[in-house]
């Protein structure tokens, strides 16, 4: 009878124990869901634009935006940051406008060379300059009936201004070494980071072609206005590195995502999904583990001008990669920039390499 009273006495300690155990489970739980943010599936867009992450109230502006140009065949300028999205919204414009059953053709102004964007914006003839071995079909005519997207218009030389004027306004043009004038039916979007209204006054760009492309502008803001998108854009990040890669991140350090959220992103959600790309590399389990960007005299310089910070923050970058622009691991990699564009914001803001 001892035997047994005892055996119960020590079944009833185990089922304690165990229901204890069980308590102090469910509050470690509790806990680590009030460090962690947003399961993914809290995280949803809302909006039909299913490439366009984001619901903040500056992104539904641009969206809206977009749904009313996009069924007109007006020219639309694009105006904002590198690595904001612009082309992204310029085929949402063309995938909603009635020319969406052809391609999109798109022409980064800035990654040709000066001496070849004639010829590809154009096409040319055989012979039509040195290392014309064959007729080549520019973007334009493949372009007919369609849309072309001209990113970064304000690298455009002065001499196909003029032509790119005449298209917009007549829909023709000739083939660099023809006479023979072809006609197109395109609709434009182009798209810029700089200020061309400046660059009109400075001479740089002509006021005509200026006011042509003009019509419909759309400022697509920077990440940093619209903060409340953070979430939602890392989640996205995360889905697609994570297929890629093969593995599933289930939580994110609340503190990590505050981090995320406060930070100015120069290189906006280019430079985003860069982080959390490298972020997905070297995680490991189902919690993500962000390296957010800092820059070292953030805490001592609490004033500094948009100008000042992306000059400092170019700076420390620069140094990291030792001042190399290009390539795997290289500066304009690492900001979300390409390479033409950070060597541009480099002069533009004074940064040289010191002897």
């Amino acid at each position: 009878v001892v035997g047994s009273i005892r055996d119960i006495t020590e079944q009833k300690r185990a089922e304690r124990k165990l229901k204890q155990a069980l308590e102090e489970i469910d509050q470690l739980k509790d806990r680590l869901q009030a460090e962690n943010v947003y399961l993914r599936e809290e995280i949803k867009s809302e909006n039909s634009h299913s490439e366009i992450i984001g619901q903040s109230a500056a992104i539904e502006q641009v969206l809206g935006l977009v749904e009313q140009v996009a069924l007109t065949d007006s020219a639309v300028l694009l105006l904002g940051e590198t690595g904001t999205g612009k082309e992204l919204l310029a085929r949402a414009i063309h995938r909603l406008s009635p020319r969406e059953g052809q391609p999109m053709v798109t022409v980064n102004c800035a990654a040709l060379p000066s001496t070849l964007v004639e010829s590809e914006l154009f096409g040319s003839e055989e012979g039509a300059y040195t290392g014309a071995l064959s007729k080549r079909i520019g973007r334009f005519e493949i372009a007919d009936g369609s849309t072309i997207f001209l990113d970064e218009i304000g690298d455009l030389p002065a001499d196909v201004q003029v032509k790119l004027l005449r298209v917009l306004q007549e829909g023709q043009f000739e083939r660099l070494g023809s006479s023979q004038t072809i006609a197109v039916n395109v609709r434009t979007v182009a798209a810029t980071n700089r200020d061309v209204s400046a660059a009109v006054e400075a001479g740089c760009f002509r006021e005509d072609l200026y006011y042509r492309l003009n019509v419909f502008p759309i400022s697509v803001p920077p990440l940093r206005e619209r903060d409340e998108d953070i979430a939602a854009l890392v989640w996205a990040f995360v889905e697609e590195f994570g297929a890629k890669m093969g593995k599933s991140i289930e939580s994110i350090p609340r503190r990590t995502m505050q981090e995320l959220q406060a930070y100015p992103w120069p290189g906006n959600v280019r430079e985003l999904r860069n982080v959390i790309e490298r972020a997905m590399i070297l995680s490991k389990g189902s919690n993500l583990q962000v390296e957010v960007p800092r820059i070292s005299d953030s805490k001592t310089r609490p004033n500094l001008t948009l100008d000042e910070f992306e000059r400092e923050y170019i700076l420390e970058v620069m140094a990291k990669t030792e001042w190399r622009v290009s390539g795997k691991n290289g500066a304009a990699e690492i900001l979300g920039l390409k390479p033409t564009t950070l060597e541009s914001r480099m002069a533009k803001l004074g940064i040289n390499r010191e002897p």
